[in-house]
């Protein structure tokens, strides 16, 4: 089977993982990497950290909690994996909550998105300007700095949740932030890699689970 992957999508994904991880390749280094397995076995040969059993998940869950409590006044008691975002982070105050949690978390969470009709009507306006480029290329141009620039601009103001629940969070908080998230940052639970890297393809490349068979062919 082949998942028909973009090359350069799997490098945008590949810098994010090495981020999660900690872990840097080389140019070319992963020039042989043809199938789903390979891709998988080279990032966990890659990560030369101890084994440890504790789940990532969870501690990641204890980090949030902590670090809203330190940067709200929430309780910890109402803050529990089925707690809903939007309870702790009104809409009105969100955005400056969000950055605060951020602040004390040391990473970015990159859960705010702009609404779904702005951002759809954004993308639609880019893809009828760069068809206008072969019609009239003038308008096309225009349309497509219009669109970029909208784009730009609705994710630095979007004040929507892209996730919905803190437990949702502490499962973006492991994948993409791993290492940051494991109460010792030393260790990892080699347990998990396989689910993680799946959720990778799964959620960055839009791959169906039920292809990611170690035989897949990337490209």
């Amino acid at each position: 089977m082949e998942l028909k992957i973009d090359s350069e999508d799997l490098e945008d994904m590949l810098l994010k993982i090495e981020d999660s991880f900690d872990i840097r390749f080389e140019t070319n280094e992963l020039a042989h990497v043809r199938t789903y397995g390979e891709f998988c076995d080279a990032i966990k040969d890659k990560i030369s950290l101890d084994h440890s059993e504790d789940c990532t998940t969870q501690q990641a869950f204890y980090k949030l909690r902590e670090a809203i409590t330190k940067s709200t006044d929430i309780d910890r008691k109402d803050i529990t994996p089925t707690t809903t975002l939007a309870e702790l982070f009104p809409k009105k105050n969100r955005k400056n909550q969000i950055k605060i949690l951020e602040m004390t978390l040391g990473f970015k969470l990159l859960i705010l998105r702009p609404p779904y009709f702005v951002s759809g009507s954004l993308a639609f306006l880019l893809l009828a300007s760069f068809i206008m480029l072969f019609v009239h290329w003038q308008y096309g141009l225009i349309g497509l700095g219009i669109s970029i620039g909208g784009i730009w601009i609705a994710s630095k103001l979007g004040n929507e949740l892209a996730v919905a629940t803190i437990g949702d969070l502490s499962e973006k908080m492991t994948r993409e932030h791993y290492v940051k998230s494991r109460r010792n940052s030393k260790t990892i639970n080699k347990n998990e890699l396989d689910r993680i890297l799946e959720d990778w393809f799964v959620d960055f490349l839009g791959v169906r689970k039920s292809e990611l068979t170690k035989e897949a062919q990337l490209f």
